[in-house]
């Protein structure tokens, strides 16, 4: 994929080892950028919050931020998170709201923060709502003399030219940590990196291939995790096409893997538009590329083709293969909400993630199938499909750095 490359399968917006590691994680590695949106206050019209706040959230270690809060158009407000120890890249606030003295404020990533305005208006004390443990946060509005300092923000990676075919020039390959949860994989600051990741999981991202189409590997090839970094030989950010290259070079190099192609008939899941439509807003012209998990169930995607996302699926979710029949062209954004079942992250059981049992609660999000159709417009099931598999000839745990 385009533009950010920085797929995660993190399930660990979804547990991740520490609330430090969850906010500067998504926050640094993720950068988003969506668009502020802002809800009229409902009372207290007097008491304004337009200005700049600031306080610092400890969560592991200090962090601290710097929120500016300004009127929206419709008479309402929007506001903007800086993170000033990690950068000076501003998270606009997807939602902000006044009611009384109550203020809410909703992320992109799906992190809330709710606090009171004091009465003498100087404070907002309240709790960074962040999963899986909330945090307590105390805002203050700042003056010329006390307001804390927003460094530049980050300069945009170049994109690496099209016609580079390139390889790491430098590569890493751990064994990575026992007992640490969730995967991630993606580039960071024109790095490659990848964080409890098997062969399998590798060969299957390098060649856009469900584990079931990848036959005849050894014991280990599923189950010993490694962690990988790797500078790219060329210069900027790579394209999808590019990654996987990389990733194909270093699979033949480190782990000297060879294999052969088969055509085979296989149980696959299969997406079509549902009557009626999409319902997916189309991605902005220069939004980032994501497949985001903010909870087992809790998707968000940013400009993702219908073919990319049945590939993540494939790779992230589902126990088939996923086949994208949409027809549909575009890259599109939207949020997914739904209730896994059994037949859902086999993949990443053996890293901490846990699916939920299942509930009789009737608020619930609906099962994937029903919220695929509900909430996008789409329509998932199951068909028999030619598809290619990869029959595994040699691999070897990977050599030395």
């Amino acid at each position: 994929m385009a533009g950010c490359i920085v797929r995660k399968l993190d399930l660990i917006r979804k547990p991740l080892p520490s609330a430090a590691g969850l906010i500067v994680g998504a926050i640094a590695l993720f950068g988003f950028a969506a668009q502020s949106q802002a809800q009229s206050p409902r009372a207290n019209q007097g008491q304004g919050i337009a200005d700049t706040w600031q306080g610092t959230l400890h969560a592991g270690r200090d962090l601290r931020i710097v929120v500016k809060i300004s009127k929206a158009d419709d008479g309402g407000y929007k506001a903007v998170f800086y993170f000033i120890d990690r950068s000076g890249d501003g998270q606009p606030v997807s939602k902000t709201t006044l009611d009384g003295t109550t203020i809410k404020m909703e992320l992109p990533l799906g992190d809330t923060y709710e606090g009171k305005l004091s009465g003498d208006g100087k404070t907002i004390s309240g709790t960074w709502n962040l999963r899986p443990n909330p945090l307590p946060l105390e805002l203050t509005r700042a003056t010329p003399e006390t307001e804390w300092t927003i460094p530049p923000p980050t300069p945009p990676v170049p994109t690496m030219s099209s016609n580079a075919n390139p390889s790491f020039e430098v590569a890493t390959i751990k064994p990575s940590p026992p007992n640490r949860p969730g995967k991630r994989v993606g580039f960071r600051g024109g790095h490659y990196m990848s964080r409890n990741t098997n062969v399998n999981d590798l060969i299957a991202l390098s060649y856009g291939l469900h584990a079931k189409q990848i036959i005849g590997g050894p014991d280990w090839f599923g189950t010993d995790l490694y962690d990988i970094e790797g500078k790219p030989d060329a210069e900027g950010l790579p394209n999808d096409k590019q990654i996987k290259t990389m990733l194909q070079k270093l699979l033949a190099e480190r782990f000297k893997l060879t294999f052969h192609h088969e055509k085979r008939e296989l149980p696959v899941y299969v997406i079509r538009v549902a009557s009626g439509g999409p319902k997916m807003t189309t991605s902005g012209p220069n939004s980032r590329t994501n497949f985001l998990f903010r909870g087992l169930g809790d998707l968000l995607v940013t400009n993702m083709t219908m073919t990319d996302f049945a590939i993540w699926m494939q790779a992230g979710v589902m126990d088939k293969p996923v086949v994208d029949q949409t027809g549909l062209p575009g890259r599109y954004d939207f949020q997914l909400k739904w209730t896994p079942d059994e037949s859902q992250f086999a993949q990443f059981r053996g890293t901490g993630a846990v699916v939920p049992p299942p509930t009789d609660d009737p608020n619930a999000p609906p099962s994937l199938y029903t919220a695929m159709q509900e909430q996008l417009g789409l329509k998932m099931g199951t068909a028999k499909f030619p598809d290619d598999v990869i029959v595994i000839d040699h691999v070897e745990k990977p050599s030395e750095n």
